[in-house]
Formats: C-alpha cells, sequence, structure tokens
C-alpha cells in the first residue's frame, strides 16, 4: 500500500502494523515514493548475509561423498583448427 507522508506521520501505529500483517508499506512524497516501512522480520531477510559458495558446499548433507574427477582418456577429444 502506498501513503502519503502526511497521512503515514498521523497513522504511523497503523503503518506499521500493517508493514507486520501485509508486507512493505511504501510512503510517497509529493506523489513519488521515497521510503518504504518494512517488517522486522523482513528486514532481517533481506540484510541476512549472503553464503558463501564454499560454506553452500562445506554445509551441504553431500559434503562426504566422495567424486570421482578423473577424466576418461578413452576417446581423445578432436578439436578444429
Amino acid at each position: 500500500m502506498q501513503w502519503q507522508l502526511q497521512d503515514a506521520k498521523n497513522q504511523l501505529s497503523s503503518v506499521v502494523k500493517k508493514a507486520s500483517d501485509e508486507g512493505p508499506q511504501i510512503i510517497s512524497v509529493r506523489g513519488k515514493p521515497a521510503a518504504i516501512v518494512l517488517s522486522m522480520e523482513e528486514y532481517h531477510r533481506l540484510t541476512k548475509p549472503k553464503t558463501l559458495l564454499t560454506d553452500f558446499f562445506k554445509d551441504s548433507p553431500l559434503h562426504d561423498l566422495e567424486l570421482d574427477l578423473e577424466r576418461n582418456k578413452d576417446f581423445p577429444r578432436e578439436v578444429e583448427l
């Protein structure tokens, strides 16, 4: 939902409740979006540090799986020059 700044000021508790219940609330100034009120849950979700790829693999349930990374040398690859 979009709120004019004056309305958002006058109804701040409603803006905050709607941010928690319904999602982000946009506050506009002179008809242009200027700010957003988010729930703390949404804020934490958006600002959560990204997982490094190495940590992702380390934390994977398959991290102990042995992989055969040996290349099959039976058939050479043809390369056009």
